[in-house]
């Protein structure tokens, strides 16, 4: 195992002159299929543990959600072609005594999310279910009957996390939280759930676009809408006015045009836009921060989905950013943390081949200090990996 700290003279990316950070929300395609899959893989951990008392292998990390077909306008609507997610990817059915229903469960936590996620989405009229999930291979799931304190690694893969978060990748965040949140709900209960934000900050002055669809059986004609737009924006610029930026811009819902009837409008039936526009894969959403950080490292692995005691793809991408948020509270005088983590396959995830930290320290550092007390933090995480692991598996830490 290689491990190297590199104290850099770059400048962090809330000083860098443009910074450009997206967010997709609860009712975005690509978000659907992220967090289907893993509560996906969560409940299957949890029937694994207990049928057998160890997980078994599986990645439930493909999945495509193809758009379905809608009529709608002011105040009406109805569906003509339902949504429907394919289930893809590999999942162990048990052994020969003790069999796992793994379509059952993946049929049932999929209707489950959609109920607990999406209020005007009928998880059994308006969304179609098809689970082609299969056995995995036999040299991949051998590793799971090797014996050892940990699994050893599935792939050859490498992650990146980083931390702190910037205003920029706060104020993205948060500001689809907000809108996705209960109280906002109770206040706009015409805002649909598909919200996608997207910041980009020059200098200290922030831009943000937001796209929210409004539900179409509640808004009765064209000025109805534009008065609500209106409302929703007043909300936002409130709520955005908390953040220390010297200026913010709000565009909402930037392709509407007046008098245009509902081709001028943003306008939903169901509060996503995988009832008749967009289709979703796993993979094209958020990184597992919760934001999609253009200029920052990033990792090419989609970590919904795939297994939490040997799969590095999840593993080292969300254990990356708990690195680097660990070496930036507890080492005094950082500005700015990254961590890269790189597996090579079968060997065990607590032994990766490379370990980097690039650390931006204050003007005045120790560098010695900095190095001993980023590669301690660093055992302590990898030591710690078999309960991380178990983490994982109850879901106790979002992927998207």
């Amino acid at each position: 195992m290689e491990k190297t700290v590199e104290i850099s003279g770059n400048l962090p990316v809330h000083e860098q002159a443009v910074e450009i950070v997206e967010r997709k929300g609860t009712g975005h395609p690509d978000y659907i299929c992220d967090s289907v899959m893993e509560r996906i893989s969560i409940e299957l951990c949890r029937e694994y543990m207990k049928r057998f008392g160890q997980v078994l292998h599986h990645n439930i990390d493909k999945a495509l959600l193809v758009a379905g077909q809608v009529e709608k306008g002011f105040g009406r609507g109805r569906v003509i072609k339902p949504m429907e997610l394919i289930i893809g990817d590999r999942a162990s059915f048990g052994t020969a005594k003790a069999k796992v229903p793994v379509v059952d469960i993946a049929r049932k936590t999929v209707r489950s999310w959609f109920r607990e996620n999406l209020p005007h989405v009928d998880p059994i009229k308006h969304l179609k279910i098809r689970t082609v999930l299969q056995p995995g291979s036999e040299e991949l799931t051998d590793i799971f009957r090797r014996d050892g304190r940990v699994r050893g690694a599935n792939d050859t893969s490498a992650a990146a996390g980083y931390a702190p978060l910037t205003p920029t990748e706060r104020a993205v965040f948060e500001t689809e939280r907000f809108i996705n949140s209960p109280a906002f709900k109770l206040s706009f209960p015409e805002a649909g759930e598909d919200v996608k934000v997207m910041g980009v900050r020059r200098g200290k002055a922030l831009g943000i676009t937001v796209a929210c669809p409004l539900l179409a059986l509640s808004i009765k004609n064209e000025a109805a809408y534009f008065r609500k737009k209106r409302e929703i924006y007043a909300s936002l610029m409130d709520f955005l006015s908390g953040f220390p930026f010297s200026k913010v811009t709000l565009n909402l819902n930037s392709l509407d045009i007046k008098g245009q009837g509902t081709r001028g409008v943003y306008l939903s039936l169901l509060g996503t836009s995988a009832e008749d526009a967009d289709s979703g894969q796993v993979g094209r959403g958020n990184r597992v921060n919760g934001v999609i950080s253009l200029n920052r490292p990033m990792g090419t692995e989609a970590a919904a989905g795939k297994n939490p005691v040997s799969h590095v793809g999840k593993i080292y991408s969300i254990l990356s950013h708990r690195m680097a948020e660990e070496v930036y509270l507890r080492v005094e005088g950082l500005k700015e943390v990254s961590v890269w983590l790189l597996s090579e396959i079968g060997s065990p995830i607590d032994e990766p081949s490379q370990v980097y930290i690039q650390a931006i320290p204050a003007k005045r550092h120790d560098a010695a200090y900095i190095r001993k007390s980023a590669l301690k933090i660093i055992d302590e995480f990898l030591s710690g990996l078999p309960a991380f692991t178990q983490e994982l598996s109850r879901g106790e830490h979002p992927v998207c």
